[in-house]
């Protein structure tokens, strides 16, 4: 199982998701995808998608402005 992590820090929509996409698809089963970002709307919108596809949504986490989603593939 390896941990993917995708850092979309200062960067606006769509950047996150596309960027979340792309990790997505290059991971494994099994495989955590780990998120980092700023933007309030991405925040929102990454874990429908996740949703969306049937991916497990692990964990958001916010430490001031920057919010963690951990996806498992």
């Amino acid at each position: 199982m390896a941990e993917i992590k995708v850092d979309c820090t200062n960067e606006t929509c769509p950047v996150p998701l596309v960027e979340t996409r792309k990790a997505l698809r290059k991971a494994k089963e099994g495989d955590i995808v780990i998120v980092i970002g700023t933007h309030p709307a991405s925040k929102k919108e990454i874990p429908m998608a996740i949703k969306a596809l049937g991916l497990e949504l692990l964990d958001i986490k916010e430490d001031g402005d920057v919010w963690t989603i951990s996806i498992r593939r």
